[in-house]
Order: structure tokens, then sequence, then C-alpha cells
């Protein structure tokens, strides 16, 4: 059994939880948390799947004092890239593989910048650990499961890879008003959206995909769309969101092979199903991630997961968790290192079947 803490018990960090104790290979040690309220509390508790008798702690230096041999790296990195960073790396020189969605730039990490990379490596040659970074979107959405479809095709002219969603089903207020720009002015510049941005987080997927075909990606562009509410919506979650602002956002990271987009990631966004209507609509609820295979024949696919009472957006969190989770083995046995989507294999949930939680 692999001793594996979870880091962070937010909307990854209730999923890791879950995930960690479903797989027969591992054993969840320790759960670290930030909030003082959750000291003490039961991890199965935090995860809402009753008693595992694991007890949250904030207490870092004990946590990584025991040597355990797999982070969850389950905190955010959004806002606080720097000190999730430093986090990882600290894990990393503890000797532990760690799994995190956290750092969008190491999803396609030979062609991160040094000044990240770097710090990894040392961490890595220091103390022995590894890291993979992976998600959903950026993540299999956009590496994995475009490059397993793409294999059905005779001829493949396009790649596309969507993911379609009502972002007031996600709960992380400031990232959906402040970061992406919802319900703020339509002369807010929402800093996920600044030219360049949507490239830096996705543009590694275009990379990913481009390398699994083996192809090259000589330029990438950015398309970018916004549309206002028509009229005041009231959200479940978030509250209130005024008629003329922000409601929904389109934009396209695009790879240029041959001097046309063949690789393509778009996102389709709204905070609410009123607005943008004649922009691309998941078959059902409130999201879903699509491929669109291009080609001879036309192929398309499209995932809708749900968890935590029929949510979208937990579904999605808990698919990037369950790839995660799901190569803490695979990864300690092939060594440290630095890996990529490329490099650890989407296996079968050997060993799940039957096993499911209430």
């Amino acid at each position: 059994m692999i001793a594996t803490v979870v880091w962070g018990t937010g909307n990854v960090g209730r999923a890791a939880i879950r995930a960690v104790d479903a797989h027969p290979g591992l054993k969840l040690t320790a759960v670290l948390v930030h909030d003082p309220a959750k000291v003490g509390k039961d991890a199965g508790e935090l995860a809402g799947i009753g008693t595992l008798g694991v007890a949250a702690t904030d207490d870092i230096d004990a946590v990584l004092a025991t040597s355990p041999r797999a982070v969850v790296y389950a905190a955010s990195g959004d806002v606080r890239f720097d000190d999730a960073l430093a986090d990882i790396v600290r894990a990393i020189r503890a000797g532990a593989v760690v799994v995190t969605p956290a750092l969008y730039p190491l999803y396609d990490q030979r062609n991160a910048p040094p000044e990240l990379r770097d710090p990894v490596l040392a961490a890595i040659k220091d103390g022995g650990g590894s890291l993979f970074v992976s998600g959903v979107d950026p993540g299999w959405g956009n590496d994995v499961l475009p490059l397993l479809i793409s294999g059905l095709g005779t001829d493949v002219d396009v790649i596309r890879c969507q993911e379609i969603f009502d972002y007031s089903t996600y709960e992380q207020p400031d990232s959906v008003r402040y970061l992406v720009g919802m319900g703020q002015p339509m002369d807010y510049d929402p800093p996920m959206l600044m030219t360049g941005v949507p490239s830096m987080v996705w543009g590694g997927q275009v990379r990913l995909i481009a390398r699994g075909l083996g192809v090259e990606v000589t330029e990438l562009r950015e398309t970018l769309d916004r549309r206002p509410l028509d009229e005041t919506v009231t959200t479940r979650t978030m509250g209130e969101f005024e008629k003329g602002t922000q409601g929904a956002v389109r934009f396209e990271v695009q790879g240029i092979v041959g001097g046309e987009p063949r690789i393509v990631i778009e996102h389709v966004t709204r905070i609410h199903p009123s607005c943008a209507p004649d922009w691309p609509v998941p078959p059902s609820g409130d999201g879903a991630h699509r491929v669109i295979i291009e080609g001879r024949p036309r192929i398309e696919v499209t995932v809708e997961a749900t968890d935590e009472g029929e949510n979208r957006s937990a579904g999605g969190n808990a698919t990037a968790v369950g790839r995660l989770v799901g190569a803490i083995d695979w990864l300690a046995a092939a060594g440290p290192g630095l890996y990529d989507a490329l490099d650890v294999p989407l296996r079968p949930a050997a060993g799940k079947l039957g096993r499911s939680r209430p």
C-alpha cells in the first residue's frame, strides 16, 4: 500500500480523498488543510463519505517528516501560483510522488519556462520525488482523449476539443467573477481572457496533441467573443448577475499546422443558459467536454460527468482526480522524474469494480 497524503480539501480535495480511499493500492495517511475550522475533522467527513479515521491537520512539517510516498496536491494554484509551486517543490524534495492540477505551465513540461521547470528538476534530483500535472481541461479532455479518438479515423483534418459549461455551477466565485469576468461590465478586462493568457494555459495541450500526432505547431492563435446578459439573472450558487454585464465567453486556442488551424481548443462558457443561445450547448445538463474529429469519418464524442448531487462541475473535478490518483502507483514504480500526459498511461480501473461508496 502506498502511503498517500491529500493536501487541500476544497472542490478537488474532496474528490481526491474519495479517490485515494477507493484505490486498492493506496492508503490515506494524512490530510492537510488551511482552514483552522477543518483541523481535527475526519477526512471522510470532509469528503462526504463517512468516517475514515484520519484527522485533518495544518502541520505541513509533521506530515512531510513522515516521508509519504505520494501527495495529491489539491490546493488551488490559480491565484496563488508561487505558493503552490513552493508547496509542490517542498513535497517533491521530501521524496514524494506528487500529482496535481495546480500548475498549468507544467502540463506540457518539456516546454515549460526554465524558471518554473528548473526548481522542480532540482527538487527531484535532491529528494528523489516525481511530478505529474494534469486535469480535465486542460487535461485528459484535450490530450489523451482526442489522441485516442483520432486513432479511429482514416483521415484527420482538424481536432477540436470543447468545454461547454454553465459556470454558475462552479463553487469558485472569485475565479468566475474576476478571473473570467462573469457579471463584470463589458469594458472590464478579465485576467484569464487577456491576450496570451489562454495560450499560456491551453497552449501546452495543443503541443501535447501535436507531439502525439507527430506534427509541428508553428504558431498559436487566439480568438475571443464575449456577450452581455439580456436580462438580470439569479443563480443558485453565486447570486445575481446584472443585465448588460458579461454573461458568456467563447474563445479558441488554435494550433497552426501547415498554415492552417488543425488543433483547436475551444471554451464556451455561460453564467446562464439564456445568454448566447446560438453558441454550442451541452446535450443535457450544465456542462460537457466534447472532442470532434473533422475528417473521414467525422467523429464526435461527448463526456458528461456528475458527482456530489448530479453536479457537472464536481463531476469534472472527479475525473481529473481519477486521472491523477490512478497514476500514483505507476509513477511510484517508474521512479523519479517530471512526467506529462503522454508519458503516463490512462489505465482501466482495476480492482475498483463494485467498490463504490454511497
